[in-house]
């Protein structure tokens, strides 16, 4: 059985869009087979009951059940900074947040209804969560407690979908990505447009384009057969790695989205784009990949406009107004789903859960 106690031993420590610029948090973005390393260490902690790691473009964030939250966080937040090979230091850790408790609780379902993401609203990051909560299943790092809450966390984030505004228009990363290049260019209906990646961030973006049309659309991936598959769907062009500098000579916009773990557009390719651009408008480039897979001092050269994820924010509000005006639907069903979690496991224990802990920023002290 469940103990009621236990609630207020579950954690959320994190880091996001709102409180670290980009250039801190790709650094701590978390590959796929690091997040495995990660839920690796975690299982090896006997202080660490249950767990999962969330991970996107815009957060990393650690859930977990803990026999002594004060001590193990530390531990946690110090497994984070040995996988990233990042030396820790008070200034680097205090750009972390610390939940503990109901406002954990609270935190995960303000994640899962798109309340906390750059784009309000954002219709991929439950399909995220889940990711998160199947990956923490299969290596058994999920019990009662955290089968209850994942359950309870996709119930508040269909219900906020469903009977609210929240997700009303565009509502992901992608779209912003083409809404900016939009304001910069006018209509991409007469533009050629580079899409580098083929997963899904690259879907979405090329599915917005199509919508909106345009002149000629180059698709590049190093695995053909993704690129291959988005230009059938599409009506694009799959082009090679290798013909990169003549397709960027060519093109109106370059939107990236890459898992590559360095630059592949970087300043010494650029400075041999240009002089074959002589006559083109601005080049916009667009880098919605975290970390970052274009370089950003080519934003210092002439006739290149570059924007990153921390740019989007304007061509997102100018979207929002609706919105917005459900903001106050979907805090009320958070508070009611977050009761009701609680009265869940209350009914299982006979507990009392009147003075459950709110959601603290402070991490502990290093």
């Amino acid at each position: 059985m469940t103990d009621m106690n236990d609630t207020m031993n579950i954690i959320a420590l994190g880091i996001n869009h709102k409180n670290a610029p980009l250039e801190i948090r790709e650094q701590f973005s978390l590959s796929e087979l690091q997040q495995e390393l990660l839920l690796s260490e975690l299982r090896n902690n006997p202080a660490i009951l249950e767990a999962f790691v969330l991970s996107t473009c815009n957060r990393v964030e650690i859930y977990a059940h803990l026999l002594e939250p004060a001590t193990t966080s530390l531990a946690i937040l110090k497994v984070i900074f040995g996988i990233k090979k990042i030396d820790y230091t008070a200034k680097m850790a205090d750009y972390f947040y610390h939940y503990q408790g109901k406002g954990a609780i609270e935190h995960l379902f303000r994640v899962s209804t798109g309340l906390d993401s750059m784009v309000l609203g954002e219709k991929q990051i439950l399909g995220q969560v889940k990711a998160a909560f199947e990956r923490a299943k299969a290596r058994g790092m999920f019990a009662k407690l955290f089968y209850s809450l994942s359950d309870a966390a996709i119930r508040v984030g269909k219900k906020a979908r469903n009977e609210t505004d929240l997700g009303v228009g565009g509502s992901s990363v992608s779209w912003a990505a083409i809404a900016k290049a939009e304001k910069e260019l006018g209509s991409l209906q007469d533009k050629t447009i580079l899409v580098i990646g083929a997963g899904e961030m690259s879907d979405l973006a090329v599915g917005h384009i199509h919508n909106k049309g345009f002149k000629e659309l180059y698709l590049m991936n190093r695995t053909l057969v993704n690129a291959e598959n988005l230009a059938e769907k599409y009506n694009g062009k799959v082009v090679s790695f290798c013909d990169i500098k003549e397709i960027l000579a060519q093109v109106d916009v370059c939107i990236c989205s890459v898992g590559a773990p360095h630059y592949i557009l970087d300043h010494e390719v650029m400075a041999k784009v240009m002089p074959l651009r002589c006559h083109k408008e601005d080049l916009v480039l667009v880098d919605i990949s975290v970390p970052r897979n274009i370089e950003p001092r080519i934003a210092q050269m002439s006739g290149v406009r570059l924007f990153c994820l921390d740019n989007l924010q304007e061509a997102v509000d100018a979207n929002m107004e609706l919105r917005r005006k459900a903001i106050g639907q979907v805090e009320e069903i958070i508070h009611g789903k977050v009761t009701e979690f609680l009265d869940k496991i209350t009914k299982a224990t006979g507990s009392d859960h009147d003075h459950f802990g709110e959601d603290s920023k402070l991490l502990v002290d290093a």
